[in-house]
C-alpha cells in the first residue's frame, strides 16, 4: 500500500489533498443545505447554522477518506 501524500498542482502551486477535499465539501453543504431549506426541512433543526457546519465536517471526512486518500 502506498502512503505517501499525494498533492495536487494547481498552477505550479502545490495544495494538500484535505485543502482540496474541504473546499469541495463546502460546496457539497452548500448545496445540500439549499435542497434543505427548498424542501423546508430545516425548519424542523434547532439551529440550521450548526447543521450546515456538520454536514461541511461529514463531507470533508469522507472526501478525505474515500476520495482523495493520502
Amino acid at each position: 500500500m502506498n502512503l505517501i501524500p499525494r498533492e495536487f498542482a494547481l498552477g505550479g502551486v502545490f495544495l494538500p489533498p484535505l485543502l482540496v477535499a474541504g473546499i469541495l465539501a463546502l460546496g457539497l453543504a452548500w448545496v445540500t443545505a439549499l435542497i434543505l431549506n427548498r424542501l423546508r426541512i430545516s425548519r424542523f433543526f434547532f439551529y440550521p447554522p450548526l447543521v450546515y457546519v456538520a454536514l461541511l465536517v461529514l463531507y470533508t471526512i469522507f472526501l478525505s477518506t474515500f476520495v482523495f486518500p493520502s
